[in-house]
């Protein structure tokens, strides 16, 4: 029989969902992944020992590097360095190469754990312009190591309603599971009315899935936001059985899944615009 220091009360272990709920400041985490980024023709980072940044309320990491795998020569102080855009920065830095300025590229991220690295903008005009891991580009933000993206072949009958009438409806579907997200169900293209879709030309990036360069939106009118639908006509291999299918944000239209029709959930893709 064990002692009581063997056998803990059960009433005081602390039982969350996983994952708990971030906290209020930076996490971070050291990476074995070999990457390095371009402005132009000009490599800015080459690094095999770059770290992972979480910052609070952001859904994704960047990466931070060492000052000694950056072109600190290309990097002075930030003219114009903004307010607010990244909690603790104790530094801005504009970036400067061939005599173009990219303001704001880059930041020092706060902490003496991440003292004498230099973290770089991933989104808008600050952005560099190409990023590798290994040697394999990536898009719009680095890969979380803490996420999954899995994509499998179903036979749930699963029917898409936009303002009750439907638009797509099949017994055939992939659903991808991606962590963090609401299932999204891929549909075979015989099984889509696109009468009511209209083509965009949209398109957009996704680190773990590859492009996507086929968006609807819808016909009818009402609150729903452009670009509703989209397909990955050549997906990455990890999520090869997606492809050429079509999805719906589930955030915006219904969704009946085996007869239950599905809550809509709110992500960050909820923020998007509708139309009036």
């Amino acid at each position: 029989m064990g002692t009581p220091s063997e056998h803990p009360d059960p009433g005081a272990v602390r039982v969350v969902r996983h994952p708990s709920p971030p906290g209020d400041g930076v996490t971070w985490e050291p990476s074995e992944r070999w990457v390095r980024a371009t402005k132009g023709e000009t490599t800015v980072v080459d690094s095999r020992r770059p770290v992972l940044v979480w910052e609070p309320g952001r859904p994704v990491p960047l990466y931070a590097f060492p000052e000694d795998d950056v072109r600190m020569d290309l990097l002075r102080p930030a003219g114009r360095p903004p307010s607010g855009r990244h909690p603790g920065a104790t530094a801005y830095h504009d970036l400067v190469v061939d005599d173009e300025v990219t303001a704001n590229a880059a930041w020092s991220p706060p902490g003496d754990d991440l003292a004498g690295h230099i973290v770089f903008e991933w989104f808008g005009r600050s952005a560099l312009d190409h990023w590798y891991e290994e040697d394999t580009e990536i898009f719009v933000h680095p890969r979380d190591p803490h996420k999954r993206v899995d994509a499998l072949p179903s036979s749930r009958h699963v029917r898409v309603e936009i303002d009750g009438t439907t638009v797509a409806e099949t017994r055939g579907p992939v659903l991808l599971f991606e962590t963090g997200l609401p299932v999204r169900y891929y549909f075979p293209r015989e099984d889509i009315r696109f009468g009511l879709l209209r083509p965009t030309g949209h398109n957009s990036r996704c680190p773990y899935k590859g492009v996507a360069t086929e968006y609807w939106s819808w016909t009818g009118g009402g609150r729903i936001p452009p670009n509703v639908a989209w397909s990955y006509p050549d997906p990455l291999p990890a999520v090869r059985e997606i492809a050429g299918r079509v999805a719906f944000y589930n955030e915006f239209v219904d969704l009946i899944v085996d007869g239950e029709r599905l809550e809509r959930p709110v992500t960050y893709f909820s923020r998007l615009r509708t139309t009036s």
